[in-house]
């Protein structure tokens, strides 16, 4: 049977297991949101109190329990493709050389508890600032309360009985762009509508209603105002999950690799010393220079890259590497072994 390389192996995973994260993600936030009582938050709103607002949201880590799932399920997944794709070796005696990848490893299931703690952390950290900014921001404004609550949560949409268009879910800055692009629509003022039409992740359909809107000198009704507001800021979640599902997919894999190689040597099934890591890029315009330089570069096992910032990986999307390194990488690693000469190495040390 002909061995897939490295880069088939890799596309293959992150096809099969970047949706799964995403949808994952996507799925916490809807339970977030299914789980609003709209009620208490307003009421809560009414006497001021921001932090009580905020709890009644319930953004607990619990709800992130599939999307850490479907990490370790993507970790497991690269570590057995890796140790599945090695070559089928016979050492000296006669012996099939047999190698495993175990997900059970303590360092593996250290890494895999202590990302996911992470992770999940800075998700439900990240959402409350933004919703705290949301809420203060309605509150000094004289906002109505309801109207503030609603603008968090979203409204329900008749047809799928389903909250939509709120910011839950989003990224502290995401917040700040919906917050910005409802006072571009709410102003009167035509600059601030056409700066509107500059957002990437607008719903285009809306434009003409909007052009319409500066042509005749008029201002978008609060109705308006809220629709297009509401497809906006959904568009922006769909791009967080897509990032994160990208970012998080990749890292998994990368470490499952390194992992999986790693245990192979502590096995003393191959040696360090044969083993070098040679850093691909996906080979476009669109990868950072910093990584166009490292394309097809190599180190030893234990060396690192080290990126024309000044940071230094193990890996592409390591997780001990700034996130400017990490964030939106298409890198991929090859590690090369020499195995005949770790058979042998093996055979005299046996032998010794």
């Amino acid at each position: 049977m002909t061995r897939r390389t490295d880069r088939e192996v890799f596309e293959e995973l992150l096809a099969k297991h970047e949706p799964l994260i995403r949808q994952a993600f996507l799925d916490a936030i809807r339970d977030l949101v299914d789980n609003i009582t709209l009620r208490v938050v307003v009421e809560r709103l009414e006497r001021g109190d921001v932090a009580g607002a905020i709890n009644a949201l319930h953004l607990d880590a619990d709800a992130f329990g599939r999307l850490e799932r479907a990490i370790a399920d993507a970790y497991n997944s690269g570590g057995q493709a890796t140790v599945g794709n090695l070559p089928r070796l016979i050492d000296p005696s006669g012996a099939r050389v047999v190698f495993r990848f175990g997900i059970r490893n303590p360092e593996a299931e250290a890494w895999l508890r202590e990302h996911s703690s992470t992770l999940v952390t800075r998700i439900v950290e990240d959402q409350v600032i933004g919703i705290r900014t949301a809420l203060t921001e309605g509150l000094s404004q004289g906002q109505n309360p309801r109207a503030t609550a609603l603008n968090i949560a979203g409204r329900m949409n008749r047809a799928t009985g389903r909250r939509e268009g709120g910011i839950i879910g989003l990224t502290a800055p995401q917040e700040r762009y919906v917050a910005s692009a409802r006072d571009e629509l709410s102003s009167s003022d035509p600059d601030q509508m056409r700066h509107y039409l500059t957002r990437g992740r607008r719903d285009k359909r809306f434009d003409k209603t909007i052009l319409r809107a500066i042509k005749d000198g008029k201002k978008l009704d609060g109705e308006t105002v809220t629709r297009i507001v509401s497809r906006y800021s959904d568009r922006l979640l769909g791009l967080r999950g897509e990032m994160l599902a990208r970012t998080e997919t990749m890292l998994a894999l990368g470490k499952a690799k390194d992992d999986a190689i790693r245990q192979q040597i502590a096995s003393g099934k191959i040696k360090a010393e044969d083993v070098t890591k040679i850093w691909h890029s996906a080979g476009d315009n669109r990868v950072r220079h910093t990584h166009q330089v490292l394309n097809g570069t190599s180190v030893g096992i234990d060396e690192l890259f080290e990126s024309l910032s000044g940071a230094t990986l193990r890996f592409p999307h390591d997780p001990d590497g700034p996130r400017e390194e990490i964030i939106g990488c298409r890198c991929y690693l090859e590690y090369r072994v020499d195995y005949f000469a770790s058979v042998v190495r093996r055979a005299k040390a046996e032998a010794a």
